[in-house]
């Protein structure tokens, strides 16, 4: 009588370790800036970031985090605000965190992707 043994599937043991296959989907499609912001801390230490990032802005994803990033309509946005008129400070560290993010996707080499991908003024 002979045992067969499956193949080791290295891609599933990878998948059950990524926070997105961890934690609850809706997470990274939520509308609380506060939850996106979580999914972006997420992200963080996830082995395929850059690689999920990367096939975002190909896919030009209209939105929801990817790869430690957030997108709406297409864009790479540096967080989420909340529904009204933000506060002039809010508009200040918007400005910063869009140069941050613009320089994350230069540092992953995504830089060449400009025309697929724009940050949202």
């Amino acid at each position: 009588m002979s045992l067969a043994l499956a193949t080791l599937d290295v891609n599933v043991e990878i998948e059950a370790n990524l926070p997105c296959r961890k934690f609850d989907p809706d997470l990274w499609f939520s509308d609380s800036p506060t939850e996106l912001e979580l999914a972006k801390s997420l992200c963080g230490d996830c082995p395929l970031r850059v690689e999920c990032l990367a096939g975002a802005v190909e896919r030009a994803e209209p939105w929801g985090v990817w790869g430690g990033e957030i997108f709406e309509r297409g864009a790479v946005i540096p967080r989420k605000r909340p529904r009204g008129r933000p506060r002039k400070e809010d508009v200040a560290r918007d400005a910063v965190l869009r140069v941050e993010a613009e320089a994350r996707l230069a540092g992953n080499e995504l830089a060449e992707s400009r025309n697929v991908v724009r940050l949202a003024a």
